[in-house]
């Protein structure tokens, strides 16, 4: 794993400065133009990194912060969620996430060994390839969440099925990791019976977590409705509200081995039928705003190096990010036109879920570490995740377009 360089605080007070600076200047410019602002701050990152400028190098606390402007977009967006329409939307997202898991699977692993030869199952190269498809199965929803925050088109059909398909797409990834790594750790019959044992684990895991889910949020629902009856608008509110977000991220990863970010989304559906959640949200947005939310989207860009990657995998990059978004686009927005989705709404769908992001480097990562995967691929993952991160809110706001 890449050591990350230490900072003094004095450096990264000035760092912070000029980062949420360029980052929100240059989402405002974005704006201006008719480009999803989120955008401009991806640009900032590549701006102010080691691929341009190289003025701020992607450091343990940029990370860190990052990770807490996720946490802070996914807890929004769960309270912004409509519960009738995530009632609606639970069969088809599972379908449609469903989809988009398996038609890049299955593309990823045909384009390594398009470029590298085909190989046997059980040999290196295969595992290899597999870890490659493994990569491209993770949506990464917190870029489409902005995006569609900015349309106002969070809430309905539409936004809650991406929400929730990208929730359990992050899942399934899980189950798709598990599945490739003991493929790639052992080679006797017992690998099988280990590899069944450890989904069947996650499997388990996972049901018991949105079982929990569902019991404490009816409680901790009326304990809010309770307790705050008289202080809706009241920053106590606010304050055991966020309280709530980083407990059910912390519990959600630690004990269950899911995303935070599920963890933080769940909180927010929980509080979502509140009087109180737009005071709620409006606390939470004006922290993520200013500070945490350029954070996560410039450090994208931060760790993004382009002077260092070399022309020989020009072709392969290419034929990567091409593959990914196809494949996402069309698993998910076939599926959901047979969901019975209109072909505008599924169009939107399937463009919702290209973004890739934080799991897709961390099943890139660990294919690295385990030494399945050759380290020159790590670059065309992040360019990938940096091209869907700018490609997904533009082609978002094109296709919404016109709409009240």
């Amino acid at each position: 794993m890449e050591t990350l360089p230490v900072v003094s605080t004095v450096t990264l007070i000035g760092q912070l400065a000029l980062l949420i600076v360029v980052a929100k200047t240059l989402g405002l410019l974005a704006e201006k133009i008719n480009i999803p602002s989120v955008v401009g701050e991806l640009l900032a990152g590549l701006l102010l990194g080691p691929s341009m400028l190289n003025l701020i190098a992607s450091n343990n606390f940029l990370n860190k912060a990052a990770e807490i402007g996720v946490i802070l977009l996914m807890f929004y967006a769960g309270l912004e969620t409509n519960l009738s329409d995530l009632k609606k939307a639970g069969l088809k997202s599972f379908l449609i996430a469903t989809g988009g898991v398996i038609v890049p699977l299955f593309n990823g692993a045909l384009l390594y060994m398009a470029f590298n030869g085909f190989a046997k199952p059980g040999t290196a190269e295969f595992n290899a390839a597999i870890f490659l498809g493994a990569v491209l199965t993770a949506t990464s929803v917190s870029i489409t969440v902005q995006a569609l925050r900015e349309l106002g088109k969070l809430q309905g059909p539409v936004g809650t099925t991406i929400i929730s398909a990208a929730i359990i797409d992050d899942v399934l990834g899980i189950i798709v990791l598990t599945i490739v790594s003991n493929m790639s750790a052992g080679k006797t019959t017992g690998a099988s019976t280990n590899a069944t044992v450890a989904i069947l684990i996650t499997l388990g895991k996972t049901i018991l977590f949105f079982a929990l889910a569902i019991l404490l949020g009816i409680f901790i629902n009326k304990f809010f409705k309770k307790i705050f009856i008289n202080h809706y608008n009241t920053q106590r509110i606010a304050v055991y509200g966020l309280a709530l977000c980083f407990a059910f991220a912390w519990a959600a990863e630690k004990f269950f081995g899911i995303a935070d970010i599920t963890g933080a989304y769940c909180a927010g559906v929980m509080l979502c039928n509140l009087q109180a959640k737009d005071y709620i949200g409006k606390k939470v947005d004006s922290t993520s705003y200013m500070f945490f939310g350029p954070i996560f989207f410039a450090s994208i860009g931060l760790k993004t190096n382009l002077s260092s990657f070399s022309l020989s995998m020009l072709w392969f990059t290419l034929a990567l990010i091409l593959v990914a978004l196809v494949s996402k686009f069309i698993g998910c927005g076939i599926v959901s036109k047979l969901s019975g989705f209109t072909t505008k709404d599924s169009v939107r769908i399937g463009l919702g879920m290209m973004t890739r992001g934080e799991v897709a480097l961390i099943v890139a990562q660990k294919a690295i570490d385990s030494g399945v995967l050759n380290s020159k691929y790590l670059a065309p993952i992040i360019l990938l995740i940096v091209v869907s991160a700018i490609v997904t809110p533009i082609a978002l706001k094109a296709v919404f377009k016109g709409d009240n």
